[in-house]
């Protein structure tokens, strides 16, 4: 009975959203998710962003919060013929025992739509659309094939293209991709509509955001293969303000590209990764106070990111032991680099921003270095990161995984040296802990362990600890660089089911 709901249900829903003719198809798929997970939580502050919060309710303050909430998806995979195809994927997200019906940025996730535990009429309304895209093969006659409409865009490692993995609904893009397959060589070229803004602050389309994509994977490359990326970025003015004469530029534009490379495989034996990416263009939309104020005009941009892998597996030895070692580079904007008054200033904004990326997969697991190159709290305020990191995997037994993951991190730009780019203005700036060109940002250790349940089933254990230095607590709160805790914990429990 419960199987033929959920098909009858799923129907309804394809034929509502793309057309008749998918419910009359034959080769219809269904799929679906539940995923629960239930934290503690001492990395969170006020705001639910990792390592920053509000005056009264900092991150990193000894004070714990336990919080659990779900994500629901329901799937349909419609056949239509030889060359269309469509996916509609349907998703729920909210936080247990939320009383509140409205979004609250305080929280982990969206509040849902109630606590249905409070009121004898659940009026649960929450269910949204995560994916809805359709796909014509063969397109136009030609060898690639469309998808169009909200999709999930995953790019090799996920370094500049991912879904986040972590957050509760995951990241999509309203978008239009082409995709071509030949032998041992594919393309990817897509057009991503990020901001559309309204027609009261439209100056010739200059307030809006889009993304143009151009990638390229080659196989049989030194033991792996290579992948090559062109990403355009235009952010337009970054803000427009109305006024008699018309609608004008607030802080400039934000229009920028990306280029790269990444190679990876498996050679003499070892397990190896490596990738650059240079940014240039333009960021006068970051520039607000940094570069003299708004609408200060040709505000360079100038950024790079590098990355390298070694690991090795022992497949062949008892509980199947693996370690990998990595570096990150990523580099950041320093006051001489800005209007910081100095005679050598260039003018240039130096931050490299690593645009869709999973952060979670690299910059450790309490996800306190997300969206670095934004000039936000949520990154490293503009000065960059550097991330060594080492990375035990071992299966204990069958079903399990464990994996150890440790972190040092530091910025690449000196964190009391840097008050006009990272707004940050350090008591102690001649010696000491707080040395003027001090980088050093703390350490973070993360167990994981992972259990096949079943076919259909994960459930995943987790222990995070982040130790972090003075000048951490500076950048991330503001707060005096002694004062306060500068460690926090955090531990989860998540079952994952899927069907």
């Amino acid at each position: 009975m419960r199987k033929n709901f959920l098909t009858v249900a799923a129907l309804a829903v394809v034929a509502f959203f793309v057309s008749t003719e998918i419910a009359k198809a034959a080769d219809i798929t269904f799929s679906g998710q539940v995923r629960t997970r239930m934290e503690l939580t001492e990395h969170l502050g006020g705001t639910a962003a990792s390592g920053t919060g509000t005056a009264a309710s900092p991150s990193f303050d000894n004070n714990y919060d336990e919080v659990t909430f779900s994500s629901v998806r329901l799937a349909a995979d419609a056949k239509i013929n030889d060359t269309t195809s469509a996916f509609i994927q349907m998703q729920s997200i909210r936080n247990w025992g939320n009383t509140s019906s409205t979004n609250d940025t305080n929280q982990l996730i969206g509040a849902g739509s109630g606590n249905a535990s409070g009121t004898v009429n659940n009026a649960d309304a929450s269910v949204g659309i995560h994916q809805a895209y359709f796909t014509l093969k063969n397109f136009a006659s030609l060898p690639v094939d469309m998808k169009l409409g909200r999709q999930e865009i995953k790019l090799d490692g996920w370094r500049l293209f991912g879904n986040t993995i972590w957050t509760a609904g995951m990241q999509t893009h309203d978008a239009v991709t082409f995709h071509h397959k030949h032998d041992n060589m594919t393309w990817t070229g897509g057009y991503i509509k990020a901001i559309e803004n309204s027609r009261l602050d439209e100056n010739n389309d200059q307030n809006d955001g889009e993304v143009y994509l151009l990638h390229g994977n080659l196989k049989g490359v030194l033991g792996g293969q290579f992948s090559g990326y062109y990403v355009f970025s235009d952010n337009g003015c970054g803000g427009v303000t109305a006024n008699a004469a018309g609608n004008t530029c607030q802080t400039g534009n934000n229009n920028y590209h990306t280029i790269g490379g990444r190679q990876a495989g498996q050679i003499f034996g070892l397990d190896y990764r490596g990738e650059y990416y240079y940014q240039f263009g333009r960021a006068d939309g970051i520039s607000d106070a940094n570069f003299g104020g708004a609408g200060t005009p040709e505000v360079d941009r100038s950024a790079y990111m590098f990355g390298v892998r070694v690991g090795k597996s022992f497949k062949n030895v008892t509980f199947k032991p693996s370690v990998t070692i990595w570096y990150d580079y990523l580099s950041g904007t320093t006051d001489a680099d800005q209007n910081g008054g100095t005679s050598n200033n260039d003018g240039d904004w130096k931050s490299f921003n690593t645009l869709y990326d999973t952060g979670h997969k690299y910059y450790g697991l309490q996800d306190l270095f997300l969206g670095v190159g934004g000039g936000t709290t949520t990154g490293t305020r503009g000065l960059g990161l550097q991330d060594l990191a080492v990375k035990f995997k071992m299966s204990p037994m069958p079903g399990w995984t464990a994996k150890l993951d440790a972190h040092v991190f530091a910025t690449a730009e000196g964190i009391c040296a840097n008050p006009t780019t990272s707004g940050v203005v350090c008591a102690d700036t001649n010696g000491g802990n707080n040395a003027r060109d001090e980088t050093y940002l703390g350490n973070e250790f993360d167990l994981t362990l992972v259990n096949k349940y079943n076919a259909n089933t994960k459930i995943m254990i987790g222990y995070s600890v982040y130790n972090g230095s003075g000048g951490f607590r500076k950048l991330k709160s503001n707060q005096t660089e002694n004062v306060g805790a500068t460690a926090a914990d955090w531990a989860y429990l998540q079952f994952d089911v899927q069907f």
